[in-house]
């Protein structure tokens, strides 16, 4: 006997070729990326639209590399953003403590004068939303989540909170780094809390920064420095979430001044322009990115600590590489559900964001390890890195590479 409600039982199935879970920006730019594929496409998405036309500013600020740059110009979302808002990141530098040396990136292409650029989070959430509008075989979901999912041989049967159930050749999961889809699906994740909290805000600042972005590995915290346009910076605080939650319970004039003393006066006084906000910090890695008719994208998949800041960045290319997938099977109408094409996405996601997942937890932890043996490694490793030109160098292509490889 089945324990649905009578509702449930007599709805019938709406056929559908892809069922997206999640409106993030992960689950948009992919829906977005799917236009002109013939595939009939849900969207689920628990907030109502309204909400997700007019996204709420969140503190985040998203470092965009030229890669994700491309994929965003060919999804035509690139282009709904407000130049005003987008800010040039011209050099990158790492410090330690209170050494002299500083780990510096710059751009290395002669055509290009940035390393990449930095875009408030709720303004991309936007312009992806607002790509999504009026695209054919799209049909959006609002208000409502997931509720089961019984996979099948040729079609799984997605059921939705308010009893409608969708057949679809490939269910997505895009719902966050804490995805309830992904357990549905019966994937598992290895998660790691860092046992500290992330407190963003936006800040006007006395001394320029010069679009020159810091990553500082000071002794039992860590700040980063984000340049905006103008006298604007956001700074970004790693702490325990009872000094976070002590900081975000002062006033403004306070606030301003202990945030300047975090970072030692360095860009003067330090004035908040926005209300912070604080988030935990919590790295994910599925143990898989696919499975029966289903795969993993976004921080559903991955779900990066914000220290080398390439989370979006690497959730925007495994969108675009199973999209890709999906799209040349589609093209050829093959079955997008089939193990082959879902093999191929996992392999390519996986050989791109395992070994920078593991380096960024390896660098969280070796920088957040305030014991004399740990500080004595980082400062050689600092030391050593700014000494080998080609290494800057390296890292500074990677940022600049134009190439959205799937």
């Amino acid at each position: 006997m089945s324990d649905q409600p009578p509702q449930e039982q007599c709805m019938p199935e709406q056929p559908v070729d892809v069922v997206v879970v999640g409106a993030g920006p992960a689950g948009l730019c992919f829906a977005r990326a799917l236009a002109g594929s013939g595939l009939q496409v849900g969207l689920v998405e628990q907030q109502p639209r309204a909400a997700l036309a007019e996204a709420a500013f969140d503190g985040r600020e998203i470092a965009l590399t030229h890669a994700s740059r491309q994929i965003l110009e060919t999804l035509g979302i690139w282009q709904r953003l407000d130049p005003a808002e987008i800010s040039p990141l011209r050099d990158a530098k790492v410090m330690d403590g209170s050494s002299p040396f500083a780990l510096t990136f710059a751009a290395t292409q002669r055509d290009t004068q940035d390393l990449g650029w930095l875009v408030p989070n709720h303004l991309i959430r936007r312009a992806a939303w607002a790509s999504v509008q009026d695209q054919p075989g799209l049909q959006i979901l609002d208000e409502t989540r997931v509720g089961g999912i019984v996979p099948g041989a040729g079609r799984s049967v997605v059921t939705l909170a308010d009893g409608r159930r969708l057949a679809a050749r490939l269910v997505v999961a895009a719902d966050s780094r804490f995805s309830s889809t992904r357990r549905m699906l019966g994937i598992g994740a290895r998660m790691r809390d860092f046992g500290k909290s992330m407190l963003v805000c936006r800040m006007r600042i006395e001394v320029p920064h010069q679009h020159t972005a810091w990553e500082w590995f000071g002794y039992g915290r860590t700040m980063a420095l984000l340049p905006l346009n103008g006298d604007q910076a956001s700074a970004v605080i790693t702490l325990p979430p009872r000094q976070i939650e002590a900081l975000m319970a002062q006033d403004p004039a306070r606030f301003g001044h202990s945030i300047s003393g975090l970072f030692e006066q360095r860009l003067g006084a330090m004035v908040p322009s926005a209300a912070p906000v604080a988030y935990p910090l919590v790295g994910v890695y599925a143990h898989a990115f696919v499975g029966d008719r289903c795969a993993l994208i976004g921080d559903a998949a991955v779900g990066m600590h914000p220290v080398t800041a390439h989370g979006f960045n690497l959730g925007l290319a495994g969108a675009h590489r199973l999209a890709s997938v999906l799209n040349q099977t589609a093209a050829r109408g093959g079955d997008i559900g089939a193990p082959a094409g879902l093999a191929s996405f996992e392999r390519g996601h996986r050989l791109a964001s395992r070994p920078l997942y593991e380096a960024t937890n390896a660098i969280a932890t070796l920088y957040t390890d305030d014991r004399l043996p740990a500080r004595m490694l980082r400062r050689a490793g600092l030391r050593l890195a700014h000494g080998v030109a080609p290494f800057r160098q390296l890292i500074a292509a990677h940022l600049t590479q134009r190439d959205a490889r799937v």
